[in-house]
């Protein structure tokens, strides 16, 4: 199956985690939850920039996994996706998952935003954790949604 082009600016502020982000796939990761053509920034932050943000685009004071900034959703996606590396860590080991599979999935998360999906009704973050897990299923990982 063709995926959609996906142009990939992809930051390291916080590098600790870089040898499990190279840049192919994270590609490989998002590009399967594309749906169209898009043009995205990832940008892994360290917890102080990551809770800045959070602060001044969600009014929320403390780091949080992921944000994602939606630009446009079509004809072309553009999107900024944020993962603040220290909490995708922690979570990571609260939840006992592998690493690789957490950030996979907050990459796939972040992605399905950047397109318009949304969990703030039960409706909605039903059909978007199915999506989710069909995803993360189909590229090796276990289901997030069913720990």
């Amino acid at each position: 199956m063709t995926r959609p082009a996906l142009t990939l600016s992809l930051q390291f502020a916080d590098a600790a985690d870089r040898a499990l982000l190279p840049r192919h796939r994270v590609l490989r990761w998002m590009r399967a939850a594309l749906e169209r053509p898009a043009e995205i920034t990832v940008r892994i932050v360290d917890a102080d920039e990551g809770r800045a943000l959070n602060r001044e685009y969600r009014a929320k004071d403390y780091a949080t996994n992921v944000l994602t900034f939606d630009y446009a959703h079509e004809p072309v996606v553009s999107a900024d996706v944020v993962l603040c590396a220290p909490v995708v860590r922690r979570e990571a080991a609260e939840q006992a998952v592998a690493l690789d599979a957490h950030y996979a999935h907050l990459l796939v998360h972040g992605t399905l935003h950047a397109q318009g999906y949304d969990h703030a009704r039960a409706a909605d973050a039903k059909a978007m954790e199915a999506r989710e897990s069909a995803i993360l299923v189909g590229l090796g990982f276990d289901d997030p949604y069913a720990r």
